[in-house]
């Protein structure tokens, strides 16, 4: 079994990884990078590709599969809700990137009509690979990939968490023995806040905003965080008015379809019953006439609702702005942590609102990526990838030293016998 890193190796975006054997090929996702104009992982001529394996929606992830239907059809592995996902934010993709991508509305359509749905833990078999997918606890849907082939079994997390949030079950963790992992190392140099005392700052600080009379902003990705926000209020019985705007409202709708793959499909359906969603401008000018909490796109203040949102509620004291998403450097919301500033009105001014930062990843802190490693059956080869280059390689010397495995930092372009 031969494993290749085409991208997302040394750096968080466009992951890609390449499974072969003499007869087959599959990738293990296809996404994007996000500089001033977006980056594909290496190149691979769509007809040597048996099978794409997409593990979630984000577009990290997913967001150059559509480059495989431009003239194929290679059939696309993944779950419906998974696949739906996709759709929502690769359309969005296309709508604000199309001068820079390969790619149109066209391909995207072939890719949906190309889908394979998969149920987590249901076996495939393509040439002489079979693999499953199995829950990753990352976003609603989002998958991890156990492949087999000649005798050998490779583990991919993609983007995994092992702690239940009120929206998923943390990921499954029953593996067998493995040959190989390919693991991310996105917060290989940190730890995450505990889970319960977190939703309780959160919801003790919304709560006190909304009740001196001020509007709580939650500005949240729409595709997991947002869902995650709506239910974390209604388990913790928030009382005053939540409204749910931008991408976060489509996301939602298609996950009331697969509601099989939440953790608590009831507190979900409660929490998205007694919202109210926001219809168009007359909505959103309306929303900040009174207390409430908004939650909305985009989680780093870059466009979407949200930037609307920042300008009208910024201006004022009683409001609150609390960000619930990473937030990368050079971005709207890290420059509002960093420096108290944001764009108001077209001009970069000090925001009077209360403003502050609740880490609620879905991704394993590093405890949990330890951990995770510590009990894998075998005495498996180790791949550390989708991390700052630092990241990857300060994990893989830990398991190398720590744990005795042969692990590395894999570079782009590098391929590994196993």
């Amino acid at each position: 079994m031969q494993v290749g890193f085409l991208g997302g190796a040394r750096e968080v975006g466009r992951i890609s990884i390449s499974v072969k054997t003499k007869k087959t090929q599959a990738l293990l996702d296809y996404g994007v990078m996000f500089d001033h104009e977006p980056g594909f992982p290496m190149h691979v001529p769509p007809k040597e590709v048996d099978a794409l394996i997409l593990t979630h929606s984000h577009l990290d992830h997913s967001g150059a599969l559509p480059i495989f239907y431009i003239q194929g059809k290679t059939p696309l592995y993944t779950n419906r809700l998974n696949l739906d996902l996709s759709q929502l934010l690769i359309k969005d993709f296309i709508h604000l990137s199309g001068y820079y991508l390969p790619f149109e509305y066209l391909e995207l359509k072939t890719m949906m009509k190309s889908n394979k749905h998969m149920d987590f833990g249901a076996e495939e078999k393509v040439g002489d690979m079979k693999f499953k997918l199995l829950n990753a606890g990352h976003t609603p849907g989002s998958a991890q990939v156990l492949i087999e082939a000649k005798g050998k079994k490779l583990l991919y997390t993609g983007d995994f968490n092992t702690t239940d949030s009120q929206l998923l079950a943390g990921a499954t963790m029953d593996y067998g023995d493995l040959d190989a992992v390919v693991i991310e190392s996105t917060y290989a140099n940190a730890d995450h806040a505990d889970r319960n005392e977190l939703e309780k700052r959160f919801v003790e600080s919304v709560t006190e905003v909304v009740e001196k009379g001020g509007i709580a902003l939650v500005p949240a990705f729409g595709v997991g965080r947002s869902q995650e926000m709506a239910c974390i209020l209604a388990a913790h019985r928030f009382e005053y008015p939540v409204v749910l705007d931008g991408m976060t409202r489509e996301a939602s709708r298609i996950i009331m379809n697969h509601k099989e793959f939440l953790r608590d499909p009831k507190l979900f359906m409660n929490a998205m019953r007694s919202a109210d969603w926001i219809d168009g401008w007359r909505d959103r000018r309306k929303a900040i006439k009174s207390p409430k909490v908004i939650i909305s796109t985009a989680g780093m203040l870059k466009g979407g609702p949200a930037a609307f949102y920042v300008s009208k509620l910024g201006k004022k004291a009683n409001n609150g702005i609390f960000l619930v998403s990473y937030q990368i450097p050079g971005t709207p919301g890290k420059e509002l942590l960093e420096k108290g500033v944001c764009t108001i009105d077209g001009k970069v001014r000090k925001v009077k609102a209360r403003y502050e930062h609740f880490d609620f990843s879905s991704h394993c802190g590093a405890s949990q990526l330890k951990d995770s490693l510590r009990k894998l059956g075998g005495k498996p080869r180790v791949f550390v990838v989708h991390g700052e280059e630092e990241n990857c390689k300060t994990f893989a010397k830990w398991a190398k030293s720590e744990l005795g495995l042969d692990a590395v930092a894999p570079k782009t372009g590098d391929i590994f016998e196993i």
